[in-house]
């Protein structure tokens, strides 16, 4: 292990390098908690996105459609409405402490595993609006199209609506993952160990907090624009195959 003199009050940049090479196990382990928040909130809010997206753009048919089929429908639309509603309309940190000790006296559960809950059901709102207006994007002819082939509405939306969506929203979902790796340090009020109580923990012990917090920021700015230029490429490979197969 290095072992470094904590630098003298004024000196930034020799304080910087005191917090990387003295507490780099604790940031990693703060990166590492951030990067798993993002990574699973971001891939299981996409997944469970399908179901609030499925039943918020639930349509009756006043033909087809008897009583009760009408009734849960308009269930399923309330409830996909309300939930998105109160989870875009509040904030995470809020959600957190409530659904945390809300829940402690009913379920054994860690701060992380109770983060990675939070996490993946405030991104499935955000996706379900974002895929929403992807399928608003989309011309209505193609969805009639494939009823008159014999597709009943769910195979319709599985196989010809949804991966469109998916195509034409690919952008937005990837800024939603720049999003939680940013948001999830709201999540320090829960107890996890992510790179914003890293930065905590590192200056605890000497009270150079705005260094430590300069390191902290400049791991995010690697994440945020490491992924934002992944986005990009993807984007531009994207769009350049849509060319090419025209």
């Amino acid at each position: 292990m290095i072992y470094m003199v904590l630098p003298p009050k004024g000196e930034t940049l020799k304080t910087m390098w005191y917090f990387i090479v003295t507490f780099y196990k604790t940031f990693l382990n703060g990166l590492s908690n951030t990067l798993l928040l993002a990574i699973v909130g971001t891939l299981g809010g996409f997944i469970l996105s399908f179901i609030f997206l499925y039943l918020k753009t639930l349509k009756l048919d006043e033909k087809r459609d008897n009583g009760l089929v009408k009734g849960l429908k308009r269930l399923g639309n309330g409830f996909a409405s309300m939930y998105i509603t109160v989870v875009r309309g509040t904030p995470m940190i809020v959600q957190a402490i409530i659904i945390y000790y809300g829940l402690v006296p009913y379920i054994r559960w860690s701060p992380l595993t109770a983060g990675l809950f939070i996490i993946t059901f405030n991104t499935a709102a955000y996706i379900a609006e974002i895929l929403r207006s992807g399928i608003n994007g989309i011309d209505p002819g193609q969805n009639e199209a494939a009823r008159s082939l014999g597709f009943n509405n769910m195979q319709s939306k599985l196989y010809i609506i949804y991966p469109q969506a998916i195509k034409n929203s690919l952008p937005a979902i990837g800024n939603e993952f720049i999003v939680n790796l940013k948001d999830s340090s709201v999540l320090f009020a829960i107890g996890i160990m992510d790179l914003y109580n890293a930065g905590r923990s590192a200056s605890s012990a000497n009270y150079r907090t705005v260094e430590a917090f300069l390191v902290v920021a400049l791991i995010y700015l690697v994440l945020t624009y490491a992924t934002s230029k992944l986005i990009s490429f993807l984007e531009k490979r994207r769009n350049k195959g849509g060319l090419e197969s025209a």
